[in-house]
């Protein structure tokens, strides 16, 4: 184990940090893209059964989706981030007791979640932005999904893990099986068994089981640590790792499910098609995004192993590749998107209300989306590091700190417009910020190779 682990290190910290991150994020761009497609597939099939109501009910409860990702990213990110650090260290045994607490600790809280849901299931519904005509489908659809919750935020917590710890490619396995197996349940549990909108949820928590029990068999191969009950450390110092490492997370994804649900709120007077179309168009940018994040998740390991071996110049390297390469892959998606955007939404929801309100957002998004790059490595390089604060701030900065007022203030002047343009007004805001506090960051790791940075400054 130890021989496998010391080659792991001089893999992450002595290969060219080029070849490096492509290598190592190609099974995570295969992941996200497999996991944003089959998150569509739901959308998709439901979108089949004629009803915009129903269509609209996944996207209510897609704001749920994201509360159960933000435990899962919280824990995974927090536990990971250290564990990559640790592992750059040669801490072996403090990284084996960070996985069995990170791990166990999302188990129980997705427990936690699936019981309340369940109590308060109506009450919720409504909460996430249901309609009176919306709640009979985003109560079947949410019944079904806060069951899997529990094993749902756990292999989160257990592919961020195999990625910090430079295997990402089991985790890929994990998360391409499971999305596979959604896909082709989708519609044999909708229309064959006429399950209809509860269906599509059945297939989607089955589907996560199975990568949940194939992560948890990843963890056992290539000198990863091992998932072990006894190594559980209820100590403060242990979460307090976590907390630091997995806020920012916890923030971006936590403040997407508010945003989710601001937006379903300011959409409702202009009724359940414009619903639809906003839960379409949030599908598809996740989607247009997830190749970029997943390169991003291919850099955070190189980063968190080269700062724990005070390799900073390879820091600084990783960042300026992923974010020129992001750039330009970004351009040429928004391009794509801004040209086909009224085809894009028809493929969910064929209906000329709702296409024609999800093309105009669609195409506003498209405009500002090439801004990500910078933001988002920025983001994960500062959240690998240790750099809490303004990691936070950057990850509530697009989907909370600008985009919630901006979604109620701007429809006061635009009307449905206002709405279309929030995530592209919130985007520009964001970069804004993004690009004095990362210039900054940078600057603090010009010293020399083998320099000890305090407090994580």
């Amino acid at each position: 184990m130890e021989e496998k682990q010391e080659q792991k290190f001089q893999q992450m910290t002595e290969t060219p940090v080029g070849r490096l991150i492509c290598h190592l994020a190609l099974p995570c761009i295969i992941s996200m893209l497999v996991t944003a497609f089959y998150n569509m597939a739901d959308t998709f099939f439901v979108g089949m059964l004629q009803s915009n109501s129903a269509t609209a009910a996944v996207g209510v409860v897609f704001s749920l989706m994201a509360v159960l990702q933000a435990i899962g990213f919280f824990f995974g990110h927090g536990s990971g981030n250290f564990i990559s650090r640790e592992l750059g260290r040669h801490h072996y045994e403090e990284a084996s007791n960070m996985a069995a607490t990170g791990f166990f600790s999302a188990l129980f809280s997705g427990l936690v979640l699936c019981i309340l849901g369940q109590i308060f299931l109506e009450p919720l519904a409504y909460l996430l932005g249901s309609t009176d005509t919306i709640l009979p489908y985003s109560t079947a659809y949410l019944r079904v999904i806060l069951l899997g919750a529990p094993w749902m935020t756990a292999s989160l917590v257990l592919n961020n893990q195999l990625r910090f710890q430079g295997s990402a490619v089991y985790g890929m396995v994990g998360i391409t099986s499971g999305a596979v197996l959604n896909i082709a349940l989708d519609p044999l549990l909708i229309f064959v068994f006429d399950m209809g909108v509860a269906g599509a949820a059945w297939a989607t928590i089955f589907s996560q089981f199975v990568s949940f029990c194939l992560l948890l068999v990843g963890c056992t191969r290539g000198g990863n640590l091992q998932i072990h009950v006894s190594r559980v450390q209820l100590k403060w110092d242990y979460f307090s790792m976590i907390i630091r490492g997995g806020l920012p997370s916890l923030a971006r994804q936590g403040l997407a499910s508010f945003a989710t649900i601001c937006l379903n709120w300011a959409i409702r007077p202009y009724g359940d098609a414009a619903i639809a179309a906003m839960g379409v168009v949030q599908r598809i940018a996740m989607f247009g995004g997830s190749a970029m994040i997943g390169f991003g998740q291919g850099f955070q390991p190189v980063c968190g192993f080269n700062y724990g071996a005070q390799l900073y110049s390879r820091v600084r390297e990783g960042f300026w590749f992923c974010v020129k390469s992001s750039t330009v892959f970004l351009l040429v998606v928004s391009t794509l998107g801004f040209a086909f955007a009224p085809q894009l939404i028809a493929l969910f929801r064929d209906d000329p209300e709702v296409v024609a309100i999800g093309a105009v957002a669609l195409r506003c998004q498209c405009v500002t989306f090439c801004a990500m790059g910078w933001v988002t490595m920025s983001n994960m390089m500062l959240q690998t590091i240790g750099q809490t604060v303004p990691a936070t701030f950057l990850a509530m900065a697009r989907q909370g700190i600008f985009f919630v007022p901006l979604v109620w203030i701007l429809p006061l002047f635009l009307g449905l417009t206002g709405v279309q343009i929030t995530q592209s007004a919130s985007d520009l805001l964001t970069l804004a910020c993004a690009i004095p506090i990362q210039l900054s960051a940078l600057r603090k790791l010009s010293l020399p190779d083998h320099t000890p940075i305090q407090n994580g400054t």
